[in-house]
């Protein structure tokens, strides 16, 4: 326990230049508090306090203004920087050396029962504003910019950005998805002609074979009338 207290402590050091001193983290940090009183609830939690659980992650809530609920697993190492506004649902599950940033949202999509919750690989950075919503997960060393909503799963090694997200950059090589996500209108209206072609052509080809059947019948009458 000790060991993940002091590991908690060294993520701020890492992560954050501003931190100067053991007494300034410990006692001025609202995401530190907010990750020690977690691991304090998830205990009561998984020991099926669940009143116990819910009344320290709300005072939690109250203190620091970051709502973590107690069901939600999360690894070594997480960092939260300044904090305010972030909310981790119940069935979310943190990997290790994770920062998250203020106002990020890691939720469900509705009122899905079971795992509705994101599963957040190791070394990702969640950048503000962010929402992460739904059961899947973010790759390992994976970045999601600010202000994203994120509602697919997201590849190892990848940058993503935008609403609704998407991989701009996956492995260190950026991805063009211009071409490959928005529509081309000229492509798009001469594959319409195209296909009014073929359709119109099919319809020439119906009325010659109605044409040809209309005059041997009528080349068969006549034959008939002269006999």
């Amino acid at each position: 326990m000790f060991r993940k207290l002091k590991s908690d402590i060294q993520a701020v050091f890492d992560n954050d230049p501003a931190a100067r001193s053991w007494f300034e983290v410990i006692f001025t940090y609202s995401g530190l508090h907010a990750i020690w009183a977690h691991r304090l609830a998830h205990r009561f939690y998984r020991r099926g306090w669940f009143t116990m659980a819910r009344t320290i992650s709300q005072a939690s809530r109250f203190t620091t203004g970051i709502e973590i609920h107690p069901g939600a697993t999360i690894g070594e190492r997480l960092f939260i920087d300044h904090g305010m506004g972030v909310v981790i649902g119940e069935t979310c599950e943190i990997g290790d050396d994770v920062v998250i940033y203020q106002g990020v949202t890691l939720g469900g999509t509705g009122k899905e029962k079971g795992k509705r919750h994101p599963t957040i690989g190791n070394n990702v950075v969640i950048s503000s504003g962010s929402k992460v919503l739904g059961s899947f997960k973010v790759g390992d060393y994976s970045n999601i910019g600010a202000n994203s909503v994120v509602l697919k799963e997201i590849p190892p090694n990848s940058t993503v950005v935008g609403i609704p997200g998407r991989v701009v950059k996956q492995d260190g090589k950026r991805i063009d998805r211009l071409s490959q996500q928005l529509p081309d209108p000229i492509i798009d209206s001469m594959r319409e002609l195209q296909l009014e072609i073929y359709e119109l052509r099919e319809e020439l080809k119906k009325l010659k074979s109605l044409q040809e059947q209309d005059c041997l019948e009528k080349e068969t009458v006549a034959r008939g009338n002269k006999v």
